[in-house]
């Protein structure tokens, strides 16, 4: 029976809703009344013509009222019990306005009306219509929840999207839409899809009045920026935030609630997407042999990702770390139709490296594998040096004395102007390549050397954000060097996409930047992973917060700023958008075989002050 009354009250306009509630009010105010009469009078009390017009008057002051505290927008399945203090609230405002427009109009002398009736009322009044209301709250609706507590959501997004959205929660349901959020005020105050659609700023009011505890974003048409704006306008409120994926992700023409996802530290970068070129993936990979150094690392993982879907010939997984190596070739090896072949080793191992370059064939070497913990290699230098530099010089060699096509080297914006170890590593690394692209192209034998420099990569091995989500989890404080630092970021997917576009655009001695966007202020990144995560940050201001963020000072060696020019003025377009080239400043200005060999001599003789000198003064001429 229930059930039955539920579903037909479901089934009428939100209109009808209302009226039937605002004509509940109206009688149940006029019979409460009445029945304060009858209380204070006694059972001998007979209504008069006076006192039909009391109560009709009532009903007639209290109903705008009621509609002025909002008690006809909250949806009574999902009234929280703070709606009760509503209630409260306009009883008392409706009982003294009564009784004041009584006293005015003299209707009937004060005096006849006795001082207990409009107490009576209001408190009679407040217990029918607060009561009425959480009644059929539960009764009606309780039952379909079950023993769980099903949460009430917003939907942003009014579009077709957004309604498809609505059919699947309420097909799948678990979770009742309270409203659309929606920006274009054309639908503001409509119906859509049955559910009322309300301008952004009136969410504060839908998580007081609704109780809404989740938004589910449904714009996948919206770019970045403005994904990335609408989080930071949503993120104001005590709200759980998710998202459908991309409108490019989604299989054809449904949505449904397991495409949900979690908001992700990627969508608040703000960051325009520009889809890979297909030809430039394929040019650069399909049916030829591969080899990626560092593949077990984040970069290189992710490469080869990348690569088995473009079907290459062979892929040659290069790493020095077992565990990673382990991980990245059972992820990968899965009903491919071309070999994939694990080697355990270091770039420093020159008789391996070339070994593996003749054995295979390798036609295409993509060299991420680097010391790039910064504070790391800042301790210890020479094992810095030793991968980072002479790693580095081994497997491009090789690749120039095995007749490799392409080889790319994956750089850092930290080798730009480089403060500290890691950085000025990462430098030499790239006048190393640039190095043998010069003698290939001296020797004319066609083949291509270059390095690609970008910022961070957002969850990295070693990267602030994993940092960051394990200090949430231990419950903070999040350690911050300063709060003025800022860095660039990109997601490790797009990172290594570009990189690959990259390799094909090479014309030789390249040396090509990615488009970061705009630079990212740790402190606001540490703020939203906070909000992210649904706690609230602590401060001076809010003490009762979830987290602290907490400033320890700068590392040794580490910039406020980073950079990914050394002359953003002499950086060319390619015909990828998000992919640079930089054409000036990328030569070494002294002899670097005489350098090298100064730098090698300072780390045989385990000299760190020596090899600090030189590996700063050569990069700084």
């Amino acid at each position: 029976m229930l059930i039955a009354i539920r579903n037909f009250i479901n089934k009428l306009p939100r209109r009808w809703k209302q009226v039937i509630l605002v004509a509940f009010d109206a009688t149940s105010l006029a019979l409460v009344l009445w029945l304060s009469y009858s209380l204070r009078l006694g059972p001998g009390f007979r209504s008069e013509g006076v006192h039909h017009l009391l109560m009709a008057s009532a009903p007639m002051v209290a109903i705008p009222v009621f509609l002025r505290f909002g008690l006809y927008r909250a949806v009574i399945r999902y009234l929280p019990e703070r709606a009760l203090w509503t209630i409260l609230q306009a009883m008392v405002v409706s009982t003294l306005l009564w009784v004041f427009l009584l006293f005015l109009a003299e209707a009937t002398r004060f005096g006849a009306l006795p001082r207990s009736v409009p107490l009576l009322y209001f408190l009679i009044g407040t217990i029918v219509i607060g009561g009425s209301r959480f009644a059929a709250k539960y009764l009606l609706w309780a039952p379909a929840r079950g023993s769980l507590s099903i949460p009430e959501v917003a939907v942003y997004g009014a579009g077709t999207a957004g309604r498809q959205l609505v059919n699947a929660l309420r097909t799948q349901g678990n979770s009742f839409v309270a409203a659309f959020l929606d920006e274009d005020r054309s639908l503001q105050g409509r119906d859509v899809a049955g559910v009322r659609v309300y301008a952004p700023s009136y969410l504060g009011r839908l998580v007081a009045d609704h109780g809404v505890k989740e938004v589910i974003i449904s714009v996948p048409g919206t770019g970045a920026a403005d994904r990335a704006r609408i989080f930071a306008q949503l993120s104001q409120f005590p709200v759980k935030i998710r998202t459908l994926p991309a409108i490019t992700d989604l299989a054809a023409g449904k949505y449904v609630v397991s495409q949900l996802r979690e908001i992700d530290i990627d969508d608040l970068l703000g960051r325009s997407s520009v889809p890979a070129d297909p030809d430039l993936l394929q040019t650069m990979i399909a049916g030829r042999v591969i080899l990626v150094s560092g593949a077990g690392g984040s970069i290189g993982s992710e490469l080869c990702r990348i690569i088995v879907r473009w079907q290459p010939s062979k892929l040659v997984l290069f790493e020095a770390n077992e565990f990673a190596l382990y991980e990245i070739e059972r992820a990968l090896n899965k009903d491919q139709s071309f070999p994939i072949v694990p080697v355990l080793g270091s770039v420093t191992d020159a008789r391996l490296v070339k070994r593996v370059l003749a054995q295979h064939a390798v036609e295409v070497v993509f060299h991420a594998a680097a010391h790039k913990h910064v504070p790391l290699v800042e301790a210890n230098p020479l094992e810095g040096v030793r991968n980072n530099v002479f790693g580095t010089r081994t497997i491009a060699q090789a690749a120039l004395d095995a007749g490799v096509k392409n080889f790319i080297l994956v750089s850092t914006d930290k080798a730009v102007r480089p403060t500290n170890v890691m950085g000025a590593t990462k430098r030499w690394a790239e006048l190393v390549v640039r190095h043998c692209a010069d003698a290939a192209a001296a020797k004319g034998t066609g083949q291509r050397f270059c390095a690609v420099r970008f910022g961070n990569v957002l969850g990295s091995n070693g990267s602030v954000v994993p940092l960051f989500r394990e200090q949430i989890i231990a419950g903070g404080p999040l350690t911050l060097t300063d709060e003025a630092m800022t860095r660039y970021f990109m997601s490790i997917h797009e990172a290594a996409e570009l990189i690959v576009q990259a390799g094909a655009l090479s014309e030789g001695g390249d040396l090509f930047l990615l488009e970061m966007g705009e630079p990212v202020r740790i402190r606001s990144l540490a703020e939203n992973m906070i909000r992210l995560a649904g706690l609230t940050l602590r401060s001076p201001e809010h003490p009762d917060g979830d987290i602290e963020i907490k400033v320890t000072g700068s590392r040794p060696g580490e910039k406020l700023y980073e950079e990914l020019f050394y002359d953003p003025s002499q950086a060319s377009r390619t015909k990828q958008a998000k992919i640079l080239r930089s054409t000036v400043g990328e030569k070494a200005t002294g002899d670097l075989d005489a350098a090298l060999a100064g730098l090698n001599g300072a780390l045989e003789r385990e000299d760190e002050t020596s090899l600090r000198k030189q590996l700063f003064a050569f990069i700084e001429n």
